[in-house]
């Protein structure tokens, strides 16, 4: 597969950021938060490895590689559109990984023992039974003292305050002045049609299985607690949040 340019894949990643921020206008001080917590729980761990989890094109691992220079980190994702770009522009100390996190075979391609696995908007695409699978794998890699971190919108669960949070996030978005950036679909039209992404675009197209089953709109903050809970973390809680936007942590003793 033709490899795009490093120039073309920072113009589609900047414009990512862009459309992204306007779903998540503290996205860069939720990435700054969430490198501070597992610099700090690895600070101790002479080579630790991370796993980015559902990485996309690459925008925590490349925000944790200058913070984590000694660490082995392994970006895994199964878009071949976004790991191509992630591929493209981050090619100092960052290992790709083609795999769906929805079976267990990507397992086989990351070390026996890891410390710490982060993830961002990215976990609500599994269906719930999926994500405890997942919860549960992640456990057993994980060596004493390891870290689970995941920044995601989680709602509490409660019609009338799942309400308020939407109301907390535009009035963000609208101080933040990102509610009129590039949405999701635009994003994703013009990508599919750049000639410089093509044959990306159409390994993603051969490979698309549209994500209906997922836990976006079903599971809150206590849920994802209960489930890292059952698969074996002891310490688990919220450690920033910004409406239903959720830094959560887990410890695995």
């Amino acid at each position: 597969m033709t490899q795009v340019t490093s120039t073309a894949a920072e113009t589609w990643l900047r414009r990512w950021d862009t459309q992204q921020e306007r779903y998540i206008a503290d996205r860069e001080e939720r990435f700054t938060v969430l490198c501070d917590v597992v610099e700090a729980a690895l600070a101790d761990v002479e080579q630790p490895v991370v796993l980015d989890l559902g990485c996309g094109p690459g925008s925590l691992a490349g925000r944790l590689r200058p913070r984590l220079p000694h660490a082995t980190i392994i970006g895994i994702d199964s878009d071949p559109l976004l790991l191509g770009l992630a591929r493209s522009h981050y090619t100092d100390g960052i290992t790709w990984i083609d795999a769906d996190l929805g079976t267990g075979d990507w397992v086989a391609e990351v070390p026996r023992t890891i410390h710490a696995a982060v993830s961002t908007t990215a976990l609500h695409w599994l269906p719930e039974h999926k994500l405890a699978e997942l919860y549960r794998t992640v456990s057993t890699l994980m060596a004493p003292g390891g870290v689970f971190v995941n920044g995601d919108h989680m709602g509490p669960g409660d019609e009338y305050l799942n309400g308020l949070a939407a109301v907390v996030r535009r009035r963000r978005a609208a101080r933040a002045g990102v509610e009129d950036n590039e949405d999701w679909g635009a994003w994703w039209d013009a990508a599919r049609t750049a000639p410089e992404l093509a044959a990306l675009a159409q390994a993603r197209e051969e490979r698309l299985v549209h994500k209906d089953d997922h836990n976006a709109n079903t599971l809150t903050t206590p849920s994802h607690a209960e489930l890292l809970r059952a698969a074996g973390f002891s310490s688990v809680a919220p450690l920033w949040q910004v409406g239903d936007d959720h830094i959560l942590v887990a410890v695995k003793r």
